[in-house]
């Protein structure tokens, strides 16, 4: 396939993992089209990624908060683009008592985390079935694999996230379309991010993961068609192994750490 001419679409692409997405999918020569929240710099990006790897890029400032403006990007993107990877990274967390948090804060997290990535994939679903070979990864989470007191709708979210790609991967596994979704945990985005997961203790310290590192391993995995893309397998297994009824508490009381701290 000419990918000269095809792009690869990567939401949440101004920084943290979705960076790292653009980053690697580039070195491969790859095409990316980014798709940023408004004043993120993702112009500035676009051009560094583009003179860098000697790729072409394309950028959108959008918030994909609001189903409309979901609908309107996608029906953009197939209007002009061939489009073979699209990299659902865009999402939002949280920590907070549920009864402090607010209607547009509850709404607003399951709006990027569930329905843009829904409508994200429904809507481009028919432009990569067009392609000869087209990938679809979604970003979920460790916190898919147990709810959490203290964030409660985020590792909710996260859940139907995983589950949505594995349907979808088990439907579309005759087709051209190969679906993957990727559960890691938080990452070494910011000073900040770091010093607020090391203040939840032995669990945080755990999960917290090297953004490049988790684009490389799943850029590579995508291309060798891993349906359920593994980059921290200890906490995976602890996640796995443990029951219930010990790590809602234990998780709850690390979360409550952090919002004590």
């Amino acid at each position: 396939m000419d990918t000269k001419e095809s792009f690869a679409v990567v939401t949440g692409a101004s920084q943290g993992l979705g960076k790292a997405f653009v980053e690697h999918l580039a070195k491969k020569k790859i095409n990316v089209i980014l798709i940023s929240l408004p004043g993120q710099n993702v112009a500035s990006l676009s051009e560094k990624i583009a003179k860098t790897y000697d790729v072409k890029t394309h950028y959108y400032e959008i918030d994909l908060s609001l189903n409309e403006n979901v609908m309107y990007i996608t029906e953009k993107l197939n209007m002009s683009f061939n489009i073979y990877i699209l990299i659902n990274n865009a999402g939002l967390g949280g920590t907070r008592k549920f009864v402090d948090a607010t209607p547009d804060y509850i709404n607003t997290i399951l709006q990027v985390n569930v329905m843009a990535t829904s409508l994200m994939t429904h809507q481009l679903l028919p432009n990569l079935l067009k392609q000869p070979k087209a990938y679809i990864l979604n970003v979920s989470s460790m916190a898919a694999f147990s709810p959490i007191g203290f964030k409660t709708v985020y590792p909710a979210s996260k859940t139907f996230i995983h589950s949505f790609s594995r349907g979808l991967h088990e439907e579309l596994k005759d087709t051209n379309v190969f679906v993957s979704v990727v559960n890691p945990g938080a990452m070494k985005t910011n000073k900040d991010v770091c010093e607020r997961i090391e203040k939840q203790g032995f669990l945080g310290k755990l999960t917290l993961l090297d953004p490049n590192k988790v684009a490389a391993r799943c850029v590579n995995q995508l291309f060798k068609r891993d349906s359920v893309i593994m980059v921290n397998p200890i906490s995976w297994l602890v996640m796995k192994i443990l029951p219930i009824w010990i790590k809602l508490p234990l998780m709850t009381n690390a979360i409550k750490k952090e919002i004590e701290a």
